[in-house]
């Protein structure tokens, strides 16, 4: 059978049930950044929000681990996402975190940014050496 044979059945009608979204705007844990996403193509965004959410399902790590682990994701330099980070510190302090917890996750999280200084300040050490070999006139 092909597409283009009659007897093969065609797609659902109507829309594809999405209870992975249903499921996470009930509980708070969906952005509404992704509204646009999830309008478009519902059927992709429950399957891509059911893999994303496969780490809490699975049952492999604690959900106060995986909380933790959500807050650096969320506060990392490449991310900054202050709304997770709040949502995500909510739910590790609801699971038993403590502050110390927390914080020690944040300050882990800090090393990430550290690559700016690793790459800027030998290239600032070289460029500042080259301009006291150059003539004074020349800038």
């Amino acid at each position: 059978m092909t597409m283009h044979d009659p007897s093969t059945p065609g797609p659902a009608a109507g829309p594809a049930p999405t209870p992975v979204v249903d499921r996470m705007r009930a509980q708070g844990a969906w952005n509404p950044l992704w509204d646009g996403l999830r309008e478009m193509d519902p059927a992709w965004t429950e399957q891509f929000m059911a893999m994303a959410m496969r780490p809490w399902t699975s049952g492999v790590l604690e959900p106060k681990f995986i909380e933790l682990l959500c807050i650096a994701v969320d506060a990392s330099a490449t991310h900054m996402y202050g709304p997770g980070v709040q949502r995500h510190i909510r739910s590790a302090l609801d699971l038993g975190a403590t502050p110390e917890e927390i914080l020690t996750v944040l300050q882990l999280t800090t090393l990430v940014g550290v690559h700016a200084c690793n790459i800027g300040v030998p290239l600032l050490v070289e460029e500042l050496a080259a301009r006291e070999k150059r003539p004074d006139d020349v800038n």
